[in-house]
């Protein structure tokens, strides 16, 4: 057992090596090794897998928060079972994570109430999980109008460039609500300043063929597309509206009763 003299000093070591779950458990690990007679080295790694698995949780919860994400849009709560099965060897792909490594894009197209937002959010969320990667989600109009902003206080490079911190940008509801030319050349900057350099998941209602309506120049449009599909993986949900099948289901529940 350690001495009383002793104990102090290895808690003020701990405390300036920063392990403050080794601090807290050692001496319950150690009687615990003591009584089940473990060598010295398992002891070691029981106190360092415990201080490691902490602090995997605790940078996990860090980086949820921080992501923006509505955390209810997870993969438990996505009903995977209404998926086509092209779409569901594409999330399972999606899931191993390497498409962002690439910079590669995941573009989702489909109805309003197939589930392009939950699906990707599902997946950020597991990206996170998983993997501690480090994401960010934004409705895409709530975004253009910070990047106007500061484009006009003269702070878009600042804007962009902390935006490059994240390895993924969702971008939901692209074209959802119409902007104009200004608002939509602040967004292609975005875009083009994430080629190649970092992925975008993106949802749209739109078609590309109905891209025009959102970058109001065919110029524009064709070079938007252009990047964001040489490297990417499109989802295509042609799903019908899962709140109009579950507000269908539930007046038909109250008609039986």
């Amino acid at each position: 057992m350690l001495s009383s003299e002793l104990k102090p000093s290895l808690a003020r070591c701990l405390k300036e090596l920063h392990l403050p779950t080794v601090r807290a458990c050692y001496g319950q690990e150690a009687d615990r090794a003591r009584q089940e007679s473990l060598t010295y080295e398992h002891y070691l790694a029981e106190v360092m897998e415990r201080e490691r698995e902490v602090r995997r949780q605790n940078r996990t919860q860090r980086l949820l928060g921080e992501s923006k994400l509505p955390l209810e849009k997870s993969l438990e709560t996505f009903e995977t079972s209404r998926l086509s099965s092209m779409v569901t060897a594409q999330l399972s792909a999606l899931l191993e994570g390497s498409f962002v490594e690439r910079s590669e894009n995941v573009l989702a197209f489909g109805n309003p109430g197939s589930g392009k937002t939950h699906l990707l959010c599902a997946l950020a969320q597991e990206l996170i999980h998983r993997q501690g990667r480090r994401l960010f989600f934004t409705p895409c109009s709530l975004l253009v109008q910070q990047l106007l902003v500061a484009k006009r206080d003269l702070k878009l490079p600042r804007l962009l460039k902390g935006l490059s911190k994240y390895e993924v940008i969702i971008i939901d509801d692209i074209g959802y609500v119409e902007q104009n030319r200004e608002e939509m050349e602040v967004l292609f900057i975005l875009l083009a300043e994430r080629y190649e350099r970092g992925s975008l998941m993106i949802t749209s209602n739109l078609p590309f063929s109905k891209w025009e309506r959102i970058f109001k120049d065919p110029m524009t449009t064709a070079a938007a597309i252009d990047r964001l599909v040489h490297h990417s993986i499109i989802l295509e949900l042609n799903l019908p509206s899962y709140r109009l099948e579950h507000s269908t289901a539930k007046q038909e529940a109250r008609t039986e009763v």
